[in-house]
């Protein structure tokens, strides 16, 4: 058995969130007390009984209190809620708001710790990183190894319909000297991020437990065409759009499940086609996986960019499933096929023994 390691976990997801961000951190967590690693976890505070998680994972969790920093109010005023989006994007955009919290948050906790073997921070949100750029210094160097985890690029964001200010530039420079390692899930995202820390990026995609010897496709025994999507919209990039409006002129049966926290770019189409879509929130990882084995064939809504890869066509190859995926030129003779049972188009998805987080884990372990 190898050398138990100290770990130091920071991020501002954790379980039992529902994010991809939480469950990078998790699954790692779980995986190293299963590795006989000896884990400490920071992140912030969430109203849960951790007490039977625990008990499975011998994990040192500290959270930091409550936010103080809070999200504007929604309103059912239109122009009330208009003014607060407004406001929001503007503190977003010039302060980080409400975010910039995590850096203090982060700063303090990590005052007291120390002699890690391996400190891994996680984001997004990215303060987290500045945080712990702040906290660790010469004569306080918290880990032999700090491992920077972005799972989207920062200043060098396109997915946004704005730019970071220039100004955050100096942030991002501040924590990538200061790392020793940058993890980024995918390789064409290294443009992302400046030419000088090209050198300490290393690429570790996100990591799950599975069965290897299950990932095989399942039969669904549907009688009409049954499809499911699970994620979130962004308007002109990830948008339902053009496939809904061809699926409401559609004269065939088929249901199509989506999974989605992000609804309001589906207003008015789940009136239009009734019975065949239907729309829930995010639901627990285990419980979704579940359904998309039972699917005919699965949605993804390509991010136009080699920078930013879903992390939800994981668990599509998981479960390898055919996938249609939508980009920007939306093909209806593409999607018709896929309707009919021909799957030739299905979007071609990496090995997912990759993703297998005895793999992920080793990938971390082997930067120490």
């Amino acid at each position: 058995m190898a050398e138990s390691k100290k770990i130091l976990l920071v991020s501002n997801g954790f379980f039992p969130e529902i994010s991809p961000r939480s469950y990078r951190v998790t699954e790692l967590a779980k995986e190293f007390c299963r590795q006989g690693h000896e884990v400490t976890v920071i992140s912030k505070y969430r109203d849960h009984d951790y007490t039977e998680f625990l008990k499975a994972y011998p994990i040192q969790l500290k959270m930091w209190p409550k936010s103080i920093l809070k999200a504007l109010p929604s309103s059912q005023n239109r122009i009330v809620s208009l003014v607060y989006s407004i406001i929001s994007r503007l503190l977003l955009m010039f302060l980080e708001y409400p975010t910039i919290e995590d850096m203090f948050r982060v700063k303090t906790m990590l005052k007291k710790e120390n002699g890690y073997d391996l400190l891994i921070s996680f984001a997004v949100p990215h303060p987290v990183h500045w945080g712990v750029a702040w906290a660790r210094k010469e004569k306080h160097t918290i880990a032999k190894k700090w491992v920077a985890d972005c799972g989207d690029p920062y200043m060098g964001d396109v997915l946004d319909t704005f730019r970071k200010l220039f100004y955050f530039g100096f942030f991002e420079k501040w924590w990538g000297r200061k790392a020793e390692y940058i993890a980024i899930p995918i390789e064409s995202a290294i443009k992302a991020y400046y030419p000088q820390f090209h050198s300490k990026i290393k690429i570790i995609p996100q990591g799950f437990l599975f069965d290897l010897q299950t990932t095989h496709a399942e039969s669904a025994g549907r009688s009409i065409p049954t499809f499911a999507y699970a994620g979130g919209f962004i308007p002109g990039v990830r948008d339902p759009q053009p496939l809904l409006e061809y699926l409401v002129s559609l004269d065939l049966p088929f249901k199509f499940l989506i999974y989605t926290n992000s609804t309001a770019m589906l207003d008015g189409y789940m009136d239009r086609l009734k019975d065949k879509m239907e729309v829930s929130g995010y639901i627990p990882r285990a419980a979704l996986m579940k359904i998309l084995k039972t699917m005919d064939f699965l949605v993804n809504f390509d991010n136009n960019t080699l920078l930013n890869s879903p992390s939800k066509l994981i668990d599509y190859a998981i479960v390898n499933k055919p996938v249609l995926n939508i980009g920007r030129d939306f093909d209806a003779q593409k999607v018709h096929r896929f309707l009919m049972g021909d799957y030739t188009d299905s979007m071609a998805l990496p090995n997912p023994e990759q993703y297998h987080i005895s793999n992920v884990s080793k990938q971390f372990l082997d930067l120490i």
